[in-house]
């Protein structure tokens, strides 16, 4: 079983992450952090005042942004990395990763310009052989405060996932395993994107019906282009779909309902990102994904109009308006 970490990136999943792991006293746990100025805050608060106000990084956890302390000795590497900075981020490890190094992905999302997930940079970019995916619904805020949560980590070696699974478990945190690791990371991208529709219906005041036919229908649009890009449209009914999704568009502490939110108050998108230190993954993904659900011809009528309301200054009214006066058709 894994026992020597090595967690990369210092934003509030990748801190939550080590200290899920630091609990285990024979866990060595390493936080690499892309910019001294963070590191240098982290070493001497031990907290991560920003992101995880009040959670204490305890002194067994090796904080550095030195990329030899932080894989020396690591026998699973932990992604951390936002989506949007994944490749160029992995880039500065390039020639310094150790070539048997398996690796598990924690980012949501979809690389704009190449569509593709987190796993497939992190294979692209530094060849990494065995990499697997976490996903699910796991808020940072609760998970760094002990709170119970079960995900799913994904991939096609199940010996590299059982492994995760084993040396991850405890009483407060539950892992599921899953082949489908095409569906599990499309799941966690998509569901950032109607994060955002969530938001924008609780800023515009509107009540529980809104969000229930939104997360139901949202759903069928998430599995429908799930499949017609080759994952397993049972894994849109689990943990990292459904499970996921509710979190998402439900919670206080989710960045894109919160963006969505304030859209639906009035304000631009250019001063909601610039007021906020977090990265709200589906801001992006709403891009991608609609550059190729247009080009292969998939319907995705709520990811269209979250898009719309994002890049071309659709008023979020406006967008659910046009919902709702679709052509009916059956369920």
């Amino acid at each position: 079983m894994f026992t020597r970490f090595a967690v990369l990136g210092d934003g509030a999943w990748g801190t939550a992450i080590a200290l899920l792991l630091a609990q285990n006293p024979k866990n060595r746990v390493t936080l690499w952090s892309a910019f001294e100025e963070n590191a240098k805050i982290l070493r001497e608060t031990r907290e991560n005042i920003r992101l995880l106000p009040g959670v204490r990084i305890p002194e067994s956890i090796i904080l550095t942004t030195d990329f030899s302390t932080a894989l020396d000795g690591a026998e699973l590497a932990v992604s951390a990395i936002p989506t949007v900075y994944l490749r160029n981020t992995l880039k500065r490890f390039v020639g310094n990763w150790p070539s048997e190094l398996p690796a598990l992905s924690l980012s949501k999302g979809m690389e704009i310009d190449t569509f593709l997930r987190p796993t497939q940079i992190l294979h692209e970019v530094l060849g990494i052989k065995h990499v697997a995916a976490l996903s699910g619904p796991s808020h940072a805020e609760e998970v760094s405060r002990g709170r119970p949560t079960s995900v799913v980590v994904a991939g096609v070696d199940e010996e590299l996932t059982m492994s995760i699974q084993r040396a991850f478990n405890s009483e407060r945190f539950r892992i599921y395993t899953n082949l489908d690791v095409i569906g599990v990371e499309l799941a966690g991208a998509l569901k950032n994107v109607i994060g955002i529709a969530a938001g924008a219906c609780d800023g515009l005041g509107f009540g529980d019906n809104a969000k229930s036919a939104l997360l139901t229908r949202a759903l069928v649009e998430m599995a429908r282009f799930g499949v017609a890009l080759g994952a397993d449209h049972a894994t849109f009914m689990g943990l990292a779909g459904l499970g996921d999704l509710i979190t998402t568009c439900i919670s206080p502490h989710g960045r894109n309902r919160r963006v969505g939110e304030r859209l639906g108050k009035g304000e631009k998108l250019a001063d909601i990102l610039a007021s906020t230190p977090k990265v709200a993954e589906g801001v992006y993904t709403a891009r991608s994904v609609h550059g190729r659900a247009t080009a292969m011809g998939i319907e995705l009528p709520i990811a269209n109009q979250v898009y719309l309301a994002l890049y071309e200054d659709k008023p979020p009214l406006a967008a659910v308006q046009d919902l709702m006066l679709r052509m009916p058709k059956k369920e």
